[in-house]
């Protein structure tokens, strides 16, 4: 159990918690959410130990294993498998002790630490680091390579397989999503579904929020208050609670005949009709987000140019990629025929790594092509957003002189209205960049790229570093562009709002791709299934050759093909069984959604239908229970019979 008594915490000048309250349970997957600058990372500094409160009193249980992000990344000539590993600090000090006990020749003890090793799960230890770097988007060769080898994004992926390899029953993640992709997120999302511990999950990923959390912990005003449910239980709820205080009814009004206007554009533009069946679902919540974000400091929009082309782009029989230092080309995206046509407004999807942001510094002229042509229109106006561009502001100006820098003839009440929009109020404005949080770059970023008037917004990643009320802020403002929009992102909550088609990069190609987002995660899932299997018979058929003589490898593969027909039946009962957890585990989401309705506690007319809906939870929770055991049970047994194939020589 964690509780937090009466607890008061000042930095500075600044009073974070003032009387806070909050008790989470054991098992509970709680979302920690608010502005930036609220306390979040603080709080897990309380729990942590490393912050220690003005007034009032933390309680957790004893003994309770704590797993967090380290900030830096240090041991830089590891190899990144070896520096996951180290996560498990007692397993790295125990094969220490077993090492010294080989050298004094001490057989007793090296029994003994041979089934302390045993009893931590240690021989698949290293197994077991691969595949959380493996599902975080690193490929097989990259797991001898030492992280010095690395960018910054790739290090904290490495970082976060760290943590999540770190024996726990409490998770502390801070922004885990911020430097992955939509295949490593939706990977991320099922591996903390079967957490089995407590997590405390700061992110302004509404949908991946919704995934993983159970409950919902709000930085209210110095106050910390706890939701039943999921994210979008939590924006109802608080809508309802809004709704009732009339301060703010004038300004709900106003947003909801704004999101009726969002719908009315929608319905116009949505060109599939199983995306447009989705966008309608998502736009009938958008009215109670407006309201649980009527008092978000930011609204903009993005204006578009005048004028426009048509067609605005086209990429003819075009080759994508890079030049190495010795001129060696370096493809990833062939034949690609695109032409792009005022007010489309694509979604890319493919794995990492496909060339998505290729894709996107090609159109934007950034990035030579290797063969074909690109043929812009005469008014061809490309506004780009890339994480990149935060590097590339001027560290020493003010937001107030990177706008003027633009646009020299403009008022200064114009430039400072503008950068108002994006929360840069006041003496804000005229802030140092330097000292600017990433959220703030990234704000800034994004307003110079508004200020522009494109007609064509070429978007990669642009939610990173950005808290949940700008992201909504620019989720209404990308719905309401009048121009084209080409968006790569993991947030699917702004990929949903703000696009009318996907076009999937992957296997050297770009094409249309006729399907939502969960078409998407169904052919991810059913593509990696393929390569592990394929992988799985590539490894298998390799043992036997090298195993057996040259004259014997024909009957040695029969006898290998026969021996895979045994996984046959394992594998389909590792599926169904996946499949039933998977269906449990929404049935129980729905459930606690529905628990989330504050009417259901204060009308007594619903008594017998709170009854029933908590009966229900209590019923799936322990059907999940038994579910994920026998999950787990088939998947070991699949993984024992396919070792046994290995040793075998088949």
């Amino acid at each position: 159990m964690i509780a937090l008594r009466q607890v008061a915490l000042q930095r500075g000048t600044q009073t974070l918690l003032e009387e806070a309250e909050l008790t989470l349970h054991a098992g509970h997957k709680a979302g920690i959410v608010g502005p930036n600058g609220a306390g979040k990372s603080s709080l897990f500094g309380l729990l942590l130990g490393t912050l220690a409160p003005d007034r009032g009193e933390i309680e957790m249980s004893g003994g309770q294993r704590i797993a967090h992000m380290a900030q830096e990344v240090d041991a830089l000539d590891r190899p990144i498998v070896d520096y996951v590993l180290d996560g498990d600090r007692e397993l790295r000090q125990t094969e220490a002790a077993l090492e010294e006990a080989r050298r004094q020749g001490d057989a007793n003890r090296e029994a003994e630490l041979h089934g302390h090793i045993e009893a931590l799960d240690g021989y698949s230890a290293p197994s077991r680091a691969a595949q959380l770097l493996i599902g975080l988007g690193f490929g097989q060769a990259d797991l001898s390579r030492p992280l010095s080898a690395f960018s910054g994004g790739w290090r904290m992926r490495a970082n976060l397989a760290r943590t999540l390899f770190m024996p726990s029953d409490l998770l502390l993640l801070d922004e885990p999503t911020n430097h992955l992709d939509l295949d490593a997120l939706l990977w991320l999302e099922q591996w903390l579904m079967r957490y089995p511990g407590t997590l405390l999950l700061i992110s302004h990923d509404r949908d991946f929020l919704d995934a993983v959390c159970d409950h919902i912990v709000h930085f209210d005003r110095r106050r910390l208050v706890l939701y039943r449910g999921n994210y979008s239980t939590f924006e109802r709820t608080r809508a309802e609670k809004l709704a009732l205080q009339q301060a703010e009814a004038a300004k709900q009004q106003a947003r909801r005949e704004e999101i009726e206007r969002f719908v009315a554009r929608f319905k116009a533009k949505a060109s599939k009709a199983r995306q447009a069946q989705s966008r309608m679902k998502m736009l009938e919540r958008m009215g109670d987000i407006a309201v649980a974000h009527a008092d978000s400091p930011f609204h903009f929009t993005i204006p578009s140019s005048d004028k426009t082309s048509h067609p605005l782009l086209v990429l003819d029989q075009a080759r994508l990629g890079y030049r190495d230092e010795s001129g060696a080309e370096k493809a990833q995206l062939d034949e690609v025929k695109l032409t792009i046509l005022p007010g489309q407004r694509i979604g890319l999807l493919g794995p990492n790594g496909a060339g998505k942001s290729t894709l996107i510094k090609s159109l934007t002229g950034e990035l030579p092509l290797l063969a074909g042509q690109r043929i812009p229109g005469e008014h061809l106006a490309v506004g780009y957003f890339a994480q990149h561009q935060l590097e590339g502001l001027d560290m020493t100006a003010t937001p107030f002189m990177h706008v003027q820098r633009l646009s020299p003839t403009a008022s200064d009440q114009a430039i400072r209205t503008f950068l108002g929009g994006f929360g840069f109020q006041g003496d804000d404005a005229f802030g140092e960049v330097g000292r600017f949080s990433g959220g703030e770059k990234a704000r800034l970023a994004l307003a110079l790229v508004a200020w522009r008037k494109p007609n064509l917004l070429l978007l990669d990643e642009p939610t990173n570093h950005l808290d949940l009320e700008m992201r909504e802020a620019l989720t209404e403002a990308l719905a309401a562009f009048e121009g084209t929009v080409i968006l790569v992102s993991h947030d699917r909550h702004l990929l949903r709002a703000t696009v009318d088609e996907f076009w999937r990069v992957a296997d050297h190609r770009v094409e249309p791709f006729d399907g939502d987002l969960e078409d998407y995660r169904a052919w991810l899932k059913a593509r990696l299934e393929g390569e592990r299997r394929e992988a799985r018979a590539d490894k298998v058929e390799r043992q036997a050759e090298s195993a057996a003589p040259k004259e014997d490898r024909k009957a040695s593969r029969r006898a290998a093909a026969e021996l895979r027909e045994k996984l046959r039946p394992l594998k389909k009962a590792r599926d169904r069984a996946e499949q039933a957890l998977e269906q449990a585990q929404a049935e129980l989401t729905a459930v606690e959604e529905a628990l989330g309705e504050a009417e259901l506690y204060t009308d007594p007319a619903r008594k017998a239908e709170l009854t029933e809906r908590l009966a229900r939870q209590g019923e799936l929770k322990s059907r999940l229970e038994t579910l994920e055991a026998e999950w787990l049970a088939a998947e070991e047994a699949l993984e024992a019979m396919e070792a046994e194939l290995l040793e075998s020589g088949a």
